[in-house]
C-alpha cells in the first residue's frame, strides 16, 4: 500500500501508574509489566534526543484476525509504524532494515528510548523501523479505545500470536513498498519485545535473519521457573528494615486512626482506605528499583541510601518514607496519586494479555524481605474470570512457542538470536542465560538490569556495558555478512559492506 507520512508527536510518574498494571485486589497476585525502560527513569537514559525530524509516521491497514476466514476476521484497523530514513544504504546495495518491535505501549517515545537502533544504524547503513503492538498507542482496532476494550469478545484479538502476524505483515509491506526485499532485516526487543523478537525469529525465518531479545524471560511459563523466584533475590543492607517493615505497617493500621496517621506519615495523596495500598506501593519499588538497578542513578542504592540514612527519623516507618523520598524525590505527595489518562490502554491492555495469555504465575515465599505470599493459580484464575469473563491459559505459551527443553529443542533447527540479560534484574532468571547453540548465543553481565544494553549509550556507562553492546554488534555483523554471501552466491548481488 501507499505510504503516507503523518506528523507524530518523557514525563516523570509518580510511581503508582507501574503498580497500577496489575490486579489490585487484595489477594491478588501483580506482574511486574515488562517494559524496556520504567517510566520515572526515561529521563536518566536519554541525556539527549535523537533528531525526531528523520522519523516518519505511517499507518498500515492491518487485518483484524490473522487466523480466521469469518466474514469478521476480514474487518481492518489502522497500524502505526515509524521509520528513520537517515541512515540506509537504500534497496540497490540491500542494506539491512533494524526492526524494533513494540510492547505493551505506544511507540511514540520509542525512537529516542531504544537507542541501540540509531547508535548503530550508520555502522550498518541501517533503515529503522519501529512497529507499534496492536491495542497500544494508536493502533486500536475497533476504532476507539472503549470499544476496543469493551468486552472478551473484542480483546480475543489481543494477543501475541496476531501481533507477531501484524509485525510480518507490515515488513512485507516495507519491503515491498521500498523494492527492498533482498534487504535483510533483523528484528530486536526488549522485555516482552524480546519475548515477540525471539519468537518471531521462531515462527517468521524467511522474514527476519536474526533477533536481539533483550531480557526476555521466555522461561517464566509454565512453571519452567519457580513462582518465587521473581521476589528471591536481596542483599542490601536495608533488607532488615524492610523485612521488619510489614508488620509494623499492620500494627499502626491495627490501632485507633491507624490508617489516617499512616496516611500523615507516609504523605499520600489522599486518606489510605486499606493498609495493603501502601504495602503494595512499597513493594512495586523495591521491586521495581532492582529491576531496573542501573547506572547512574542506581535506584536501589537510591532508595536503600534514604532507609539506611534515616533522614526522617530513625523508627522503622521513618526510615522506610525516607527510602520512598529517595526514589521519587520531594514529590507534593506519594502513593495513591493516580496518573494520566493516556496509560489506560497500557493498564488494561497489560492486565488482559496477563488474564488470558501471558500467565507468568508470580509469588513470594519465606526467603525473600517481602511478606509470603505464596502463588495460588485458582485465586488467580478466579480474578481474571470476574474481571473479563475468561480464564487464564497456563501452559498456552509453552504450547505455541516452546520452552520446555529449550536447548535439546532449539539446537536442532532455531538459529541467530541473541538472549541478553543483566543478572541485577529480577526477570533474568526467567531468560537464557547460557548458549543453546553456536548461533543461539546468551549474553549476560553481572551488574546489567533489564534491558540496559540497549538503551541509549553513555559516555560515563561502565567499561562491561560497552563490551556487551560491542560483542552484539559484532554478532549481527556476522549474521549480515553471512546473509551477503549467501545472497550473492545465489544472486550475484553485490556483498554488503559495513563500516
Amino acid at each position: 500500500m501507499e505510504h503516507q507520512p503523518l506528523s507524530c508527536k518523557c514525563l516523570l510518574f509518580i510511581f503508582l501508574i507501574y503498580s497500577s498494571t496489575y490486579l489490585t485486589s487484595t489477594n491478588s497476585v501483580r506482574i511486574p509489566r515488562l517494559s524496556p525502560i520504567a517510566k520515572w527513569e526515561r529521563t536518566l537514559h536519554v541525556p539527549v534526543s535523537y533528531d525526531t525530524e528523520d522519523i516518519k509516521t505511517f499507518y498500515y491497514e492491518q487485518v483484524l484476525d490473522h487466523f480466521n476466514y469469518k466474514p469478521e476476521s476480514y474487518n481492518t484497523f489502522q497500524q502505526r509504524y515509524m521509520i528513520n530514513f537517515k541512515y540506509w544504504g537504500g534497496a540497490n546495495c540491500s542494506a539491512p532494515i533494524l526492526v524494533y518491535l513494540g510492547a505493551e505501549e505506544g511507540i511514540d517515545e520509542y525512537p529516542n528510548i531504544v537507542g541501540f537502533l540509531p547508535d548503530n544504524a550508520a555502522t550498518f547503513n541501517a533503515l529503522l523501523v519501529y512497529i507499534e503492538h496492536r491495542y497500544y498507542g494508536k493502533s486500536i482496532p475497533f476504532g476507539s479505545l472503549e470499544e476496543a476494550f469493551k468486552n472478551a469478545s473484542t480483546l480475543g484479538y489481543f494477543n501475541s500470536a496476531q501481533a507477531l502476524a501484524d509485525y510480518a505483515e507490515v515488513i512485507i509491506d516495507i519491503k515491498r513498498t521500498l523494492n527492498a526485499q533482498n534487504s535483510p532485516v533483523i528484528v530486536v526487543g526488549g522485555s516482552y519485545g524480546g519475548m515477540l523478537a525471539s519468537w518471531f525469529r521462531l515462527k517468521y525465518p524467511h522474514l527476519t535473519i536474526g533477533a536481539l531479545a533483550s531480557s526476555a524471560p521466555i522461561l517464566y511459563f509454565d512453571d519452567i521457573t519457580p513462582p518465587n523466584a521473581y521476589y528471591s533475590e536481596a542483599s542490601e543492607t536495608c533488607y532488615e528494615t524492610i523485612l521488619k517493615s510489614w508488620s509494623e505497617i499492620d500494627r499502626v493500621a491495627s490501632q485507633p486512626n491507624g490508617l489516617s496517621i499512616l496516611s500523615q506519615r507516609f504523605n499520600t495523596c489522599y486518606p489510605l482506605r486499606r493498609s495493603v495500598a501502601l504495602k503494595y506501593y512499597l513493594e512495586d519499588i523495591y521491586a521495581i528499583a532492582a529491576q531496573y538497578n542501573s547506572p547512574p542513578a542506581y535506584p536501589v542504592s537510591m532508595v536503600c541510601g534514604g532507609i539506611d540514612g534515616a533522614s526522617f527519623g530513625s523508627d522503622i516507618l521513618s526510615r522506610i518514607y525516607a527510602g520512598v523520598v529517595a526514589f521519587n524525590g520531594n514529590t507534593k505527595c506519594t502513593v495513591n496519586g493516580g496518573g494520566p489518562a493516556n496509560e489506560s490502554e497500557t493498564f488494561d491492555g497489560w492486565s488482559w494479555q496477563t488474564c488470558s495469555e501471558l500467565f507468568v504465575p508470580m509469588g513470594k515465599g519465606n526467603d525473600s524481605m517481602f511478606e509470603p505470599d505464596p502463588f495460588n493459580f485458582d485465586n488467580y484464575a478466579k480474578e481474571c474470570k470476574e474481571q473479563y469473563g475468561v480464564s487464564p491459559r497456563p501452559h498456552w505459551i509453552t504450547t505455541y512457542y516452546g520452552g520446555h527443553n529449550i536447548k535439546l529443542v532449539l539446537e536442532r533447527f532455531g538459529s541467530n538470536i541473541i538472549f541478553s540479560n543483566g543478572l541485577k534484574d529480577p526477570f533474568s532468571i526467567g531468560g537464557v542465560l547460557d548458549d543453546i547453540s553456536d548461533s543461539i548465543v546468551a549474553i549476560h553481565t553481572v551488574n546489567g538490569s533489564h534491558c540496559l544494553d540497549i538503551l541509549p549509550a553513555n559516555l560515563s556507562d561502565p567499561t562491561w556495558l560497552v563490551e556487551q553492546r560491542k560483542k552484539e554488534v559484532g554478532i549481527i555483523k556476522g549474521w549480515i555478512t553471512q546473509y551477503y554471501t549467501d545472497l550473492h552466491a545465489l544472486k550475484g548481488t553485490p556483498k554488503f559492506l559495513s563500516k
